[in-house]
């Protein structure tokens, strides 16, 4: 892990042995061992006997020559990928069904609100027989509004409709990529792998209260919480971004921008 300072995957640990552990695995207060290391970089990996526990914990180091330690986190950011120009094409079938299901729905001004897409979204994924999924909820469906609305209508319109189904698709990819069972949902640990590949960088506090926030007493996440999550995260990334004039990532916020903030996303 030569000069990496970011959370390792898990592939890390498929394809690189341990140089060192603890003898016995065993559920104990206190463990404490002794190893002869070559200088090089090391990671020290404290956990729970069981999974999906939480506790605090003290981890003391002692070295003959003097060493240096320092705790791996990521850096919080996103990736932003450029919105698709609007340039005339030819609607693909999807397409097609779409705007016939959102002009069923919305009527003349082909606009909908947040009860309204549940529906056209729902009518679309029960089409998708591999994905296991009760649909979406309505609090689901109010926060995607948010996140595309850009006139502050409570509405979106068939364009904005169709870049937010874009969004979907590509999350609906990672989420299946991560759902091997084919159960309808995903645990904690693949939730953070499945947060990285959709560009988002978070450490290790903001993916606590991600598993509290959107995971069952089981820890696992169904497919309406996954998305819920990820709108979440990209509407809070684009609100900051647009407060972080000079993108420094430091914001200055009063009391009304602070609430409109985070009602809105």
């Amino acid at each position: 892990m030569h000069g990496t300072k970011h959370h390792l995957q898990k592939d890390f640990f498929l394809y690189n042995a341990s140089k060192a552990r603890s003898k016995t695995y065993i559920n104990m207060r206190e463990i404490s061992e002794r190893f002869r290391l070559p200088p090089s970089e090391y990671v020290v990996i404290p956990s729970t006997y069981e999974p999906h526990q939480e506790g605090e914990f003290i981890l003391r180091v002692f070295s003959e020559k003097r060493s240096l330690s320092e705790e791996v986190e990521n850096m919080i950011e996103a990736e932003r990928p450029s919105r698709p120009s609007a340039k005339a094409r030819e609607e693909t079938e999807e397409e097609k069904q779409f705007r016939n299901i959102f002009r069923q729905i919305a009527g003349d001004d082909m606009e909908i609100n947040a009860e309204e897409l549940r529906n056209v979204l729902n009518n679309v994924v029960k089409k998708h027989k591999d994905l296991k999924t009760e649909g979406f909820e309505l609090e689901s469906c109010r926060s995607m509004i948010a996140l595309m609305d850009t006139d502050g209508s409570g509405k979106i319109n068939f364009d904005e409709f169709r870049h937010l189904w874009d969004k979907i698709k590509s999350w609906q990819k990672i989420f299946k990529r991560y759902d091997t069972d084919h159960s309808g949902t995903i645990n904690s640990y693949e939730m953070r792998n499945a947060v990285n590949d959709a560009g988002f960088r978070l450490n290790n506090q903001l993916y606590d209260i991600i598993t509290m926030r959107y995971a069952d007493k089981n820890m696992n996440i169904d497919f309406d919480s996954f998305i819920c999550c990820f709108v979440r995260l990209d509407a809070m990334f684009r609100a900051f971004h647009a407060f972080d004039k000079d993108g420094d990532g430091i914001i200055k916020l009063n009391v009304l921008e602070w609430l409109q903030l985070t009602m809105y996303a």
